[in-house]
This record gives structure tokens, C-alpha cells and sequence, in this order.
């Protein structure tokens, strides 16, 4: 390190420089950070720990416990497992009660012990990545989880950031560096950033005595005292990585402080609608277990101790709330995420959350990010207009001949023709109007060439000699780059740059030279990038700018076509710039450079001064010509976003893109269709403009709404209710200019005010917010980065796999689910019928039907695999459900697991039960044995066919698991001669009589589907027919 040694402090104030802190919680405080010296910190920071886990050792199991009783269904179970420790209480064995509720519960720990186990090992990875520190004795080998606040740390290329620094020093020439955000926000185009200038000059890289004070002033404690102002373009963000060079930070903010951490919201357990609807028919069924234990205490006149015997009721009949639902339920996810991983119609997809697979088939509103997930943050340039002529992908050859024919001219430069022809002249006049067009783009931009070895030529020799194949544009904005691209394609190339001069090379080999004077980047409010150059070779300056339609119609001169061609090419979903010039004299430059200088040091409304200056040059431009970019869209966008609208599903597109980009994207991707209007929400400040701007929406009819984030924060503080019942209408919404956290706000209104179902689906980490709010996170994995999937519930590798996922998986889930917890509801209720019977019958004695294992053995190995092979049962094949959306939207409506279908397999449950029951007295003839016999067998047999009846695809596990149960039945026989008589069940009489009861509870259910399908067919029928 350097002699003066590293006694620097650091100062930061989170009031005055609001670029660093984007959100947090309590005031913002000043931050004292010595460099190099993290032990004389005057207060303690947190770790810079990576955490995603739901649970720590300690809290794990009591975590899991407390999330599974706090379930009405499982608490019940564990209250009715420790009565039987009560000998008055006791109605059999022990393990009657806990065996089912001990398989429950470790089948739930060890799903979950997982998950965790898997969420650790990522975490773990992450934390130790090893950095190297910069201390005074030299550099030593640090894990990210060990850096502290005020750590000096060097990260080298394509190393990801580990904290949030202020950058000191790059080991680049031209003193920048490059930075890849794919990771924060999924997109793809490079971010340059620019180190402190004080400690980028000093020979070594060691900052001396710094001191970063309260206005964002970065300070060097030398004699005189340097001032330097610092911005957004001096950080280093955490998740970020380093894509040139080697840089050097300082650390200032750790672990839970980092922005993209507080940017996040924390995981939350989801709970599916499907799971709370389950609850909700358990509590009926258990007031139904009340109302029938006090219906039998009533009968018997409430004689003797009365509340034992209630107690002992509530116990007799506990299996009404059958304890194999969710055991059932459970595998069956686990069954569903299965299907999902191994469907090779779209590979690659993760179920990273088992829990709520149902969620898939009720999805209303689905929330998408845009770069990243429905574009593919590739831009290609698309059209050149210069108002008489445009040019298009088809005619770049007629650009790049012109091109050629000015440089030719120019380097053969021929004596005076005598009267050239009018061909000639105008041949010479559109190639020049061309080369001017083409000339302005190639160096209105912010882009730079990165020479990288590609094995057969070293960097610093590709450098030198401008090799081709070894050149890579980076920029800020993949517009940019795609623009730099296009002007290489047709013979101009941007081959060098630093901060104050560029390159370019004709298709003569020859290099023009030109210095950057003044460059005026984009910004949000201006809309629009200007850059001064002079030309070495001529000593011309000549002012460049290109920008929005919007504002370069009032900079440019008189036209009477830019307005009408900038529609054309919106309508044709480009994205259009505006290229115009104006040359300069030397006077003119000087007067404006001193003004530009006096603007930009005053201290009191420095922004406002700066732009006023600007703008007196911004007038009487020469308008060159318009520039059509395209995003490209990932493959098949359209027809999923076709699909999910034909399927109920309404799309919401939240993108923190620019409001023209995100309308030009929404039209391309049919987002909003053709024949539908827009409604752009204008810019509002205050609650008067909210007011009637929403009153002018509000007589809009079926149209759709482009709002930016900061119109729609005021509408939400004033009108939150009236806003979002009318965009709840539209049948597209665009949000564009969204932070993190209002993506997540958004997710958070629609479930609260419409009571719906919402899907997330996003690539990068501002997405994270949105996804893990949602009902249901959908994270798509690509080369934008992993942090959205690995928060995300599900993960795919493409957004035209989402139609998949929803119409067929979804969709079959749910269907599954909601037929087994029906059928498990069912063979509960037809065994406590029985037991209300048989109850009924012997004078209302609080006596078992049956004993021990057969209790047990009916929800389990009788009956247990032909129940819950219903999980691959499907209605229509994965083609037509793909085929026929309209399918998906029968579901919304939750139609498959209602309180009528809910009664209707009560009253089945009922009949049965009683069919049964009545039938096993009726038949039996001398002892009571014969009773249990009879009715046990046809319960095994009735429930075996109405899993046959229920069934609408069959599958082979089904016959192996129906024959399967059978067979085991059949072979316990031997053994349970303590229950069922084994030589009365090899008597004719026992068969033709179990043959009778079971013919009269299950006859009639058949006939009644037949008469069904054929005068009242579900709409699925008749695809499949």
C-alpha cells in the first residue's frame, strides 16, 4: 500500500445521496467508514451473509410444527391422539391414532428438511467466494461472507460483486470499467462506471486519506485538500459483475443492507387457495361430527356421565375428518411436481415449491416483467428513413454502396467534371444525405469498442491493430449497440474510444479521428443523448443529437413528415429515434463551453441551469433521418399471450423500461391487440390532475392502459380503490417505470381487491419482489441470470413455456386434487355412516364397528393405491387442452371443488354408508361376526368400484393398483380371523349376499353417470368424443 498509509475515513450521508439507498426502513443516517481499517468503526454493521432460508437449526422443527398445526385439520388430529392417553377416553390401540399421525407429520419434516437443505448448500456457495483484500501488509484471501465495511477489495473480471463499494481504481486505460447487471435486473446490455478520479491518478493503487463527504464530496486529506463530487456512476452494486478489467472498492454496505436485499421482500410461506378450501370442509365436517355425537348423547336422554360419553362419540366418529386427506394431498404434489420436471415439452422446468402445484389451474391475472422474459434484450435494426426514402433490411446493400461511393470519391478525389449530369447530381446528393444519416449514428452514443483475445490474437495487438474478430461494443443500452452494429454492417465502424476522442474506419481502411468535447447523456426526463465532436482532419464541430419523437419535434427545423413516419413505424412495433445535427463555429462553441462550465458550478439549481444552457443550442437542428430498432421477442410470445387470453387469464406487463419502450414491446408481442385502443395515462403530480386524468379514463371502453410508475404512486396515495377498479377492467395494463417494490405493491392491490388468483413472471433480481408476493412465482432461467428463478416457486427456461405449464399442468393438478380430496372425503364419511348405523341400531352404545387393524388397513393397504392412482387421471389430452384455452377458464370459477360437489359426495357417502349397513342386518343370520364381515367386504368393494366409476382416463398403474388392493384384501383374510369368521367367507351364502349389497350401492351411481354423459355432457366431453 501507499507510504502515507491508510488512515482514510469516509463519511456518507443517506440524506444527500439518495442514488446509494433506494429504500429502507427509519431515518437515513451519516456513515463514518474507515478505509482499510474496519476495526475502527464507530458502530457495528451487519454480516455480508447471503441468507434465503425460511429456518435456522433452532428453529426449524418448531418452524414446521407450529406451520402444520396451526392447520384446524392437524391440530384436531394431535388433540384426538393424546385423548386416548386417558383410560376413560381409550377406545383401541395406541397406534390407531398416532401411527397416521406420526407418518403425516415426518412426510411434511422431510419434504421441508429438503428444501432447506438445498436452499443452504446455494446460499453456502455463494458466501464463500473467495476476494481478495487489499491491507496494509499486502493482499490476502478473504470469503465474501467475511468483508466488512471499510474492507478495501479487488475484483477481478467476471467475479461478482460481494457488497455495495464505492469504486476507486480500474486497471482499464481508458479508466472505466463495465459492469453486468443480468443478475439485478435481467438485462443483458453492460453498465460503464467510472472510478473516483483522485484515486484512479494516484501511481499506485492505494487511496490516501479520503473523505467522502456530506453533498456525495469525495475528499483526498492532501495538501491542498481535492473536492470531487461523486454519482450513481462511482458505485459498485452488490450482484453485479465486473466485465472488464480489475477494479478496487471500498466497502460500505453488508448483508441485510445491501440495495438489492432491501429492494427484496422476504420469502413468505405460501398457502394455496385449494389447501384453505380443503380447511374450510374440514370445519364442516367436524360441526357435522359435533351435531351427530350430540344427536346420540340426546338420544340416550343425556344419561350418567353424558360428557364422557359426547367425548367418546366425538372419538367413535373422528372418521368423518379423515387424517389420509393430507397425507394423500401431499403425494399427490410431490406426483405433480414429478410430471412437471419430466415433461420434455418444455425441459428444463423446476417445481422449486411442492406445495402449491393446484395454484397453476385458477391463475386470473398474470404479472410479466418485459426485457428479459417476453423480449430477448436483442436489439436489430430495422429501418433507416430520411423522409423521401426509407431504407429497410431488404435494401442496406443501396446504404452501404452509398456509403462507399462518398469515401471513394473522397480519397480518389477527382478534378472537376465539365457539367455533370442531373443523374449525377442527384445521385451525389442522396449519397451524401445518406452518409451524413449514417456518419451521425455512428457517433451519437455512449458506446465502446472492448478488444478481448480470441487465440490467435493477444488483446493488446487487437487493440492496436483494431481487429475485427476480437471487437465487442459495450454500452449502457443494447439500442446503442444495435445502432454502432448496423453502421459497421454498412461501412462505417466504430473501431476506438475513450473519454475524449473516438475512432471510426472507412471502407477504405482509413481512420477518421474525432475529439468528444461535451457529451449529454439520456435521461428519463429529457429523452434524448447529445454529444459535441470536432473533426481532426477538418477542425469542423458539428453537435449531434437523437432522442424521442415526442421531444425532437420542437429541436428540429420545419418538416412536414417526421410525425406522420415515427406513427408508421410505432404502429410496426420499432423503436424510433430521431438523428439531427447542427454545425458549429468556433466562437459559438467557446461561448457555449463557458456558460456550460459556469452552469455546472454553481450550487443551487445546478440541474435546472445545465439544461437551460443546453437547450439555447438545441434549436433550428437539421433533422438527418429516423432509426427503427426492434426487441426482439423470445419465440412463440405471441401465441402464449393468445393463449393465456383466450384461457380468462388477464396479462399485466410491469417493466421499469421507458413508457414508449414498454407500448412499442406490448404492441409487437399482441399484448394488445390490433383492434384495441390505448389509453396512455398522462403524468400526474397531484391529486387534482389524478382526478381528471382517471375521469378521463374513465370513458374509456375496452381499451388498454400504459401508466409510469410515478402517475400511478399518486393515483394509488389518492384514488387507490376507484384506480384499480377501472384498470382491473382493461384487458392489458402496462406499468412502465416501476421499482421493485412497486411491482410487488401492484401483486399485493389486485389480491386484495379482486380476491383472485395472480401469477409473477419475471428473469431478474427486481423481479424477485414480485414473484415471491404472487400466489404463484414464475421465474425464468436463462442467460439473464438466476436470481428471479431461484426465488420463484417455479422455474423455466422459456416464457412460451408458461402455456404449458398453466393450461396443461395446472389445469390437471388442480382436476387431480380436487377429485381425490373429494373421494378420501367420501370413503371416510361411508365408513362413519356405518358407525352411525350400527350405533343407532344397538341402542346407541358408544362401541366400535371395527377394530383395530381394520380401521387402519381400510385407508391404507385396501384402498389407498386405487384412491390415489386418481392423481394420474386426466380428462382431455395435454394437445387439447393446449388447443382449446377456453378449457383453463371453467376452472376459475372453482367449479371442480365446490360446496355443491361437496354435498353431492356427502349425500353418495350417505347412501352408501347406509346401503351397506342396513344391507350387512338385514342378511346377516346368527352371529355378529358375520355382520362385520359381510359389511366390511362390500365397503372394500364399493370403494374399489367407485374409484372405476370416478376414473375418465385409465392408466395402467390404475388396473395394477385396483387388482392390487384386491388381491391384498383377499390374502389378509388368513390373518384376521380375531375380526371376520375365515369359514363363514367360504360359504356361497357370504358371496351372493356382499355380491347383493354391493350391486344396490353401487348400481344406481353408475346409471345415474350414464344418463349424465349422455343428456348433459361437461364441455371436455365433447372434445374427447
Amino acid at each position: 500500500m501507499c507510504g502515507r498509509g491508510l488512515d482514510a475515513w469516509v463519511c456518507l450521508s443517506h440524506r444527500c445521496c439518495e442514488w446509494l439507498r433506494c429504500c429502507g426502513g427509519g431515518e437515513a443516517r451519516p456513515r463514518t467508514v474507515w478505509l482499510g481499517h474496519p476495526e475502527k468503526r464507530d458502530q457495528r454493521y451487519p454480516r455480508n451473509v447471503i441468507n434465503n432460508q425460511k429456518y435456522n437449526f433452532f428453529t426449524f422443527l418448531p418452524g414446521v410444527l407450529f406451520n402444520q398445526f396451526k392447520y384446524f385439520f392437524n391440530l384436531y388430529f394431535l388433540l384426538l391422539a393424546c385423548s386416548q392417553f386417558v383410560p376413560e377416553m381409550r377406545l383401541g390401540a395406541l397406534y390407531t391414532y398416532w401411527v397416521p399421525l406420526g407418518f403425516v407429520l415426518a412426510v411434511t419434516v422431510i419434504r421441508e428438511a429438503v428444501e432447506e437443505i438445498r436452499c443452504y448448500v446455494r446460499d453456502k456457495e455463494v458466501n464463500s467466494q473467495v476476494y481478495s483484500r487489499l491491507t496494509a501488509r499486502g493482499t490476502v484471501k478473504v470469503k465474501s461472507s467475511n468483508i466488512q465495511v471499510g474492507d478495501l477489495i479487488i475484483v477481478e473480471k467476471n467475479q461478482r460483486v460481494p457488497a455495495d463499494m464505492i469504486f476507486l481504481r480500474t486497471s482499464e486505460k481508458n479508466g472505466s470499467c463495465f459492469l453486468r447487471t443480468d443478475q439485478l435486473d435481467g438485462e443483458t446490455d453492460w453498465k460503464l462506471r467510472l472510478p473516483v478520479a483522485c484515486t484512479q491518478r494516484l501511481p499506485t493503487a492505494a487511496p490516501c486519506g479520503v473523505n467522502v463527504c456530506p453533498f456525495g464530496l469525495f475528499q483526498e486529506d492532501s495538501d491542498p485538500p481535492i473536492s470531487e463530487s461523486l454519482s450513481i456512476e462511482n458505485t459498485l452494486w452488490a450482484g453485479t459483475v465486473v466485465a472488464s478489467g480489475t477494479v478496487v472498492g471500498v466497502v460500505l454496505y453488508t448483508g441485510r443492507e445491501l440495495r438489492s436485499v432491501m429492494n427484496t421482500s422476504n420469502p413468505r410461506s405460501k398457502i394455496g387457495l385449494f389447501d384453505l378450501e380443503v380447511n374450510c370442509l374440514t370445519k364442516i365436517l367436524f360441526g357435522a361430527l359435533v351435531v351427530v355425537s350430540l344427536v346420540m348423547v340426546a338420544l340416550q336422554h343425556f344419561a350418567g356421565r353424558w360428557y364422557l360419553q359426547i367425548i367418546r362419540f366425538l372419538l367413535l366418529f373422528s372418521n368423518i375428518i379423515p387424517i389420509s386427506l393430507r397425507v394423500n394431498l401431499d403425494m399427490g404434489k410431490i406426483v405433480y411436481s414429478w410430471v412437471i420436471r419430466r415433461d420434455s415439452k418444455i425441459p428444463g422446468t423446476v417445481v422449486r415449491s411442492s406445495t402449491i402445484p393446484e395454484q397453476l389451474g385458477r391463475i386470473s391475472y398474470l404479472l410479466t416483467d418485459k426485457t428479459g422474459t417476453l423480449t430477448q434484450n436483442e436489439m436489430v435494426f430495422k429501418r433507416l428513413h430520411l423522409g423521401t426514402v426509407a431504407y429497410g433490411l431488404d435494401s442496406m446493400d443501396e446504404v452501404q454502396s452509398h456509403i462507399f461511393s462518398i469515401y471513394t470519391q473522397q480519397s480518389q478525389d477527382p478534378p472537376a467534371q465539365k457539367g455533370p449530369t442531373l443523374t449525377t447530381k442527384v445521385r451525389r446528393t442522396m449519397s451524401s444525405r445518406v452518409h451524413e444519416a449514417v456518419k451521425a449514428i455512428a457517433l451519437c452514443h455512449n458506446v465502446t469498442p472492448v478488444y478481448e483475445s480470441n487465440g490467435v490474437t493477444d488483446q493488446a495487438e487487437a487493440e492496436k491493430q483494431y481487429e475485427d474478430s476480437c471487437r465487442v461494443y459495450q454500452a449502457s443500452s443494447p439500442d446503442e449497440v444495435a445502432l454502432v452494429q448496423w453502421t459497421e454492417s454498412v461501412g462505417l465502424t466504430l473501431v476506438g474510444r475513450d473519454q475524449s476522442s473516438m475512432q471510426l474506419r472507412t471502407p477504405g481502411d482509413q481512420i477518421l479521428n474525432f475529439t468528444i468535447l461535451q457529451i449529454f447523456p439520456f435521461t428519463y426526463e429529457s429523452k434524448r443523448m447529445g454529444i459535441i465532436v470536432r473533426d481532426e482532419s477538418t477542425g469542423e464541430i458539428t453537435f449531434y443529437m437523437k432522442g424521442a419523437d415526442v421531444v425532437m419535434a420542437g429541436i428540429v427545423q420545419y418538416n412536414d413528415w417526421l410525425e406522420e413516419e415515427c406513427g408508421n413505424m410505432a404502429r410496426e412495433g420499432l423503436r424510433v429515434l430521431v438523428v439531427a445535427k447542427k454545425s458549429l463555429a468556433e466562437e459559438q462553441y467557446q461561448d457555449f463551453e463557458a456558460r456550460y462550465v459556469q452552469a455546472k458550478l454553481s450550487v443551487h439549481d445546478r440541474s435546472l441551469k445545465v439544461a437551460t444552457v443546453i437547450e439555447s443550442l438545441e434549436m433550428e437542428m437539421e433533422l438527418l433521418c429516423l432509426t427503427g430498432v426492434e426487441d426482439q421477442l423470445q419465440a412463440d410470445v405471441r401465441p402464449t399471450l393468445e393463449t393465456l387470453r383466450n384461457a380468462g387469464i388477464k396479462v399485466w406487463m410491469l417493466t421499469g423500461d421507458k413508457l414508449e419502450t414498454a407500448t412499442c414491446t406490448a404492441k409487437n408481442a399482441h399484448l394488445v391487440t390490433r383492434n384495441q385502443d390505448i389509453h396512455v395515462f398522462r403524468l400526474v403530480t397531484n391529486r387534482g390532475e389524478a382526478h381528471l386524468e382517471l375521469n378521463a379514463f374513465r370513458r374509456k371502453h375496452d381499451c388498454a392502459l400504459v401508466i409510469s410508475g410515478d402517475s400511478l404512486e399518486v393515483c394509488l396515495k389518492y384514488y387507490e380503490y376507484e384506480f384499480m377498479e377501472l384498470a382491473c377492467q382493461c384487458p392489458a395494463v402496462v406499468c412502465c417505470r416501476c421499482a421493485p417494490t412497486q411491482k410487488a405493491q401492484i401483486v399485493r392491490l389486485l389480491q386484495e381487491r379482486t380476491g383472485k388468483l395472480t401469477c409473477a413472471v419475471g428473469d431478474g433480481g427486481n423481479d424477485v419482489s414480485m414473484i415471491q408476493e404472487s400466489d404463484c412465482g414464475v421465474g425464468v432461467e436463462g442467460k439473464e441470470g438466476k436470481q428471479a428463478s431461484l426465488a420463484a416457486d417455479f422455474s423455466i427456461t422459456q416464457f412460451k413455456h408458461l402455456g404449458r405449464l398453466l393450461m396443461v399442468h395446472g389445469r390437471n393438478s388442480y382436476k387431480r386434487s380436487a377429485a381425490l380430496s373429494q373421494f378420501v372425503i367420501h370413503r371416510s364419511l361411508c365408513i362413519s355412516t356405518m358407525q352411525a348405523v350400527f350405533s343407532s341400531v344397538f341402542y346407541f352404545a358408544s362401541v366400535p364397528l371395527y377394530q383395530g387393524f381394520l380401521i387402519i388397513g381400510y385407508s391404507t393397504i385396501y384402498t389407498m393405491f386405487p384412491v390415489f392412482s386418481l392423481v394420474l387421471d386426466k380428462d382431455v389430452k395435454s394437445e387439447v387442452a393446449m388447443l382449446y384455452p377456453e378449457l383453463y377458464k371453467d376452472l376459475l370459477k372453482g367449479r371442480p371443488l365446490s360446496y355443491k360437489t361437496f354435498l353431492i359426495w356427502v349425500l353418495i357417502s350417505i347412501y352408501q354408508g347406509s346401503t351397506i349397513m342396513y344391507g350387512a342386518l338385514l342378511l346377516f343370520e346368527s352371529e355378529f361376526v358375520h355382520i362385520v364381515a359381510i359389511s366390511f367386504t362390500s365397503l372394500i368393494l364399493t370403494e374399489l368400484l367407485m374409484v372405476a366409476l370416478t376414473i375418465q382416463t385409465w392408466h395402467w398403474l390404475m388396473t395394477v393398483a385396483e387388482l392390487l388392493s384386491l388381491a391384498c384384501y383377499i390374502a389378509s383374510l388368513v390373518f384376521l380371523h380375531e375380526f371376520i369368521d375365515v369359514y363363514f367367507i367360504a360359504t356361497l351364502s357370504f358371496l351372493w349376499k356382499v355380491s347383493v349389497i354391493t350391486l344396490v350401492s353401487c348400481l344406481p351411481l353408475y346409471v345415474l353417470k350414464y344418463l349424465r354423459r349422455r343428456f348433459s355432457p361437461p364441455s371436455y366431453s365433447k372434445l374427447t368424443s
